[in-house]
């Protein structure tokens, strides 16, 4: 292989890359009726700015530590935004007594559990660790 072709070929991969990342499927409580939710409507609730869902009923965050590339590939791709915003915004709101954190958890197992059993929950895990225990509002890239 010629030396300009490996350096092409390098450089396309690199590309193309980026593009490449596991999706993640919003899930909810079973009994949760909400069907789909616009990325602004995400920001705002895992940024913990909307308390209740569409009709009413509380709603619970759950996320993954900060440092689970779960977690990052959400917030990047999903929210636009990196883990350290998001947790300067939950920051801000606990030290100024105007708001709460999500629950972090520790696996996507867990996830899958708490949202599961907790009325009002929404949390992400990856596509291959969605059970039949939890609502899914969808893959997204």
């Amino acid at each position: 292989m010629t030396k300009l072709l490996r350096c092409s070929l390098i450089i396309g991969c690199l590309l193309i890359a980026p593009n490449l990342v596991a999706a993640q499927v919003l899930i909810v409580h079973p009994a949760n009726n909400t069907t789909e939710l616009s990325r602004n409507t995400l920001r705002a609730i895992f940024a913990m700015r909307t308390p209740q869902w569409p009709d009413g009923s509380p709603l619970q965050v759950f996320v993954l530590d900060d440092s689970d590339s779960t977690h990052t590939s959400f917030c990047k791709h999903i929210l636009g935004m990196f883990p350290y915003q998001l947790r300067r915004i939950w920051d801000r709101q606990v030290f100024s007594g105007t708001g709460t954190a999500p629950i972090t958890v520790k696996t996507e197992q867990e996830m899958l559990e708490r949202v599961s059993t907790t009325k009002g929950a929404i949390g992400y895990v990856l596509p291959e660790k969605v059970d039949d225990s939890v609502k899914t509002l969808g893959e997204l890239l």
